[in-house]
Order: structure tokens, then C-alpha cells, then sequence
């Protein structure tokens, strides 16, 4: 895909600030900030004891502390009885046209109960994308109601990551302000960012399919502003996530 217009720097002039940055929130703060232990081991190398998994049951429970004051009221997910098998699709109502996402509950139980908790109390819908990456590493962040990347759902879970994750086209995965902070903010992949697989550190849990990619690349291809100083910014293109709907 040609590069969109627009373009900040050239990716080898702002890659450490990407992969430490890039993909944060600031839950509770006024901007955004990195994490510190970015670039360290990857936070999956120990299993996280906020999950037990009941492989007979097919169930796990989860654990969603408080954390700062959700952008909008939201109840918190269920903590027990969540399940770890199959599949389960939403619809993204985008300024584009629909991006469908297909959530992996095996490989992020927890990650995917809390998606589905804020999807199906419209938590979501109303939103705008508030950051774009598209030189390099190419991602549309959303999910927070404030568009400006500070708010969040009011609780905080734990990373499912591997540390052999990797950043592909059509993966969706968690923002994070450093391990287990993910709250309501995911971003969208629309091409391969591979130098997000040096620090595997955001929990994939869906996948887009090709047409939903061509979606999000097409909103993408309008630029960004460069309002951020690693290079990213608020998208050209309104991106607004107009409904969330169950399929």
C-alpha cells in the first residue's frame, strides 16, 4: 500500500519512541506517558496469577481491580465463570464502513470478557479513534470515550501475551501503560508492524478479516496530524466507532 500523505519521519528517527509510547495509555493522567520497563522482558514470561483457568469446566475466573474513574459509567465484567473456548464476532460501525473482529477466547479469556462486557453496554459506540501510526508501525488506537487517550473503564487486567506474539496484519490487541494496565483502549493493525514483535508486550485477542482491513487502511490512508512527538497523531479521518454490535 503507498505510504499516505502526511507521513511524519521516517521510522529509524522515531522507533525507540514508538515501541515504548506508542501504544500507551495514561489511565488518569492528562497525557500520555511510557511505560518504564519498556524494552525489558516481556511481561508474559510469568504466568499471571490473575487468572484460574478450569480446563474441565471450560470456564476461568478473571480480576478487574478499580482503577482512576472510568471516562464513562461502566459496570465492571464478571470475574468467574468466564469462558476459554470458541470464538465470539463483533461489528465496528466505522466512518469508513464495518470492521468485523473475531475474539479469540481461548487465547485471551479475560482480555476478551472485558471487550465484550464494555461492547454490549455501549461503552464503545460514539467513539473516535484518537491515535495513528502509518509509517513503520501501522495502528489506529480507540476505545477510550475521551478521545484523548487518558480515559479508561475504570478497572485495570492482567497481560495474556506469550512473548512470541506477534504484530500482523488484521491483529487486534490491547494498548497498555506497562504491565497488566489494560483497561478499555485496543488498536487496529491494517499492515504488518514487525518491529512491535521485539517488544511483544500487548495482548492480541482478535483478528480483523481482509475486507475489515481494507476499512481501516482506506481511513488510515487520509494521514494524521503529527500532534504527537513520536511521530503519530489524531487521524485526518474522523474514525469515529459510530456502534458495536454482537454478530
Amino acid at each position: 500500500m503507498p505510504l499516505p500523505p502526511g507521513r511524519p519521519a521516517p521510522l529509524r528517527r522515531w522507533l525507540p519512541a514508538a515501541v515504548t509510547a506508542l501504544l500507551v495509555l495514561a489511565t488518569g493522567c492528562s497525557g500520555v506517558t511510557a511505560p518504564t520497563d519498556a524494552g525489558g522482558p516481556a511481561a508474559s514470561a510469568v504466568p499471571s496469577p490473575s487468572a484460574s483457568t478450569s480446563p474441565a469446566a471450560g470456564t476461568t475466573s478473571c480480576d478487574y481491580p478499580a482503577a482512576a474513574p472510568a471516562a464513562k459509567p461502566v459496570d465492571p465484567p464478571r470475574t468467574t465463570g468466564v469462558p476459554t473456548r470458541g470464538t465470539v464476532r463483533y461489528t465496528l460501525a466505522m466512518t469508513g464502513g464495518p470492521v468485523t473482529l473475531t475474539l479469540d477466547r481461548a487465547k485471551a479469556p479475560c482480555t476478551v470478557n472485558s471487550f465484550v462486557s464494555l461492547a454490549d453496554q455501549h461503552y464503545i459506540d460514539g467513539t473516535r479513534c484518537h491515535r495513528l501510526a502509518d509509517s513503520g508501525i501501522f495502528i489506529l488506537q480507540c476505545g477510550d470515550p475521551t478521545g484523548t487517550g487518558s480515559g479508561g473503564p475504570g478497572y485495570s487486567f492482567a497481560d495474556e501475551t506469550t512473548g512470541r506474539d506477534t504484530y500482523t496484519s488484521g491483529v487486534v490487541a490491547m494498548a497498555n501503560a506497562g504491565p497488566d494496565t489494560n483497561g478499555s483502549q485496543f488498536f487496529l493493525i491494517w499492515e504488518d508492524s514487525t518491529p512491535l514483535d521485539q517488544h511483544p508486550n500487548y495482548t492480541v485477542f482478535a483478528r480483523m478479516d481482509a475486507a475489515s482491513r481494507d476499512v481501516v487502511a482506506q481511513m488510515a490512508g487520509e494521514g494524521q496530524d503529527g500532534s504527537n512527538p513520536d511521530g503519530t497523531g489524531r487521524p485526518n479521518n474522523p474514525s469515529e466507532i459510530r456502534t458495536v454490535t454482537r454478530r
